[in-house]
């Protein structure tokens, strides 16, 4: 396994981790959709949430939550609104989960809700 997977797969146990830790359920992991892949498919109350998950283990090439660009923000929204179709979904929203540190240390853990939101 690359070093870029390692630090994925680690964003994501933080993140699911994170998720269980403010009371959210996890429905999924990895859901493939003709868009892209979403990392997490959650619930908390009524609203399904799609997860993408930025992970970083120094600031090099900046926070992790500045990979969301545009581009990938529209990707989200078509992967989750394509699943949400497809599982007859009605209320869901895209979060991102930014983790950054390193494995064996505890990460710095940032929740952004509703990012897509910030295409509008």
């Amino acid at each position: 396994m690359k070093h870029n997977q390692k630090i994925g797969r680690w964003g994501e146990e933080a993140a699911v981790a994170h998720l269980l830790e403010k009371g959210y359920r996890i429905l999924g992991r990895n859901a493939c959709t003709p868009y892209g892949e979403i990392d997490i498919v959650a619930s908390i109350e009524d609203v399904t949430v799609f997860v993408e998950v930025k992970a970083r283990t120094s600031r090099s090439f900046g926070l992790p939550e500045e990979a969301l660009t545009p581009r990938k923000l529209k990707h989200m929204r078509a992967a989750a609104g394509h699943y949400a179709a497809e599982h007859q979904i009605d209320t869901w929203q895209c979060d991102a989960i930014a983790v950054e540190g390193m494995p064996g240390v505890t990460p710095r853990i940032e929740h952004f809700e509703n990012v897509t939101a910030w295409l509008e």
